[in-house]
């Protein structure tokens, strides 16, 4: 069950304001600068041996490539994205560069650490970061032609949030992260 609560003090006031906003403001671009340092905060995350296997297509609206990802959207995801000020498709590398090995096990861990990096990133800059599944992954995954390697795993809409968080936070206690999935030893 999840709890209805408040982030108590001490967490960092970016992590505490976090939200997936489900209305953006579409006359708030992300201009070049934005996305430079979201970008940037993204490479610097950890990743298993510094493999850093992932990397994103970038969309803004009024470029091609907005227009490449809109037909892809579902109509759930379709109703809010679109007016963000950017759009990413996030990307890993599961195969491992110079070994046998077909798989990292930790290729798309590390690509939610970068886009942890990016999406803290951009509460610092005054822009909210919502991160979805809602498209098309096969029709996406053609339209985008990844490398050999490469898969498509989310997609997230950036920009400046209509509204601010909700009222209270629903979110599993700490206790319940900590007894989780354990089985009892009775």
């Amino acid at each position: 069950m999840h709890e209805l609560q408040e982030p108590p003090g001490g967490i960092h006031p970016l992590l505490a304001g976090r939200f997936s906003p489900s209305r953006f403001d579409p006359s708030a671009a992300v201009d070049d600068r934005a996305l430079g340092l979201l970008l940037e905060a993204a490479r610097w995350a950890p990743s298993a041996g510094n493999s850093q296997p992932w990397a994103f297509f970038t969309a803004r609206p009024g470029e091609p490539e907005h227009q490449r990802l809109l037909p892809h959207l579902a109509p759930s995801s379709a109703r809010w994205a679109v007016d963000a000020g950017l759009l990413l498709v996030t990307l890993t590398r599961r195969r491992v560069d110079d070994t046998e090995l077909l798989y990292s096990e930790f290729a798309d861990y590390d690509l939610g650490q970068a886009v942890a990096h990016l999406t803290f990133q951009a509460q610092a800059l005054g822009l909210a970061v919502h991160q979805f599944r809602a498209f098309d992954l096969d029709g996406l995954t053609e339209e985008l032609a990844p490398a050999a390697g490469w898969a498509i795993v989310s997609m997230a809409a950036v920009g400046r949030a209509v509204g601010g968080p909700p009222e209270g936070r629903e979110r599993h206690s700490v206790a319940r992260l900590r007894s989780g999935p354990w089985a009892s030893s009775a």
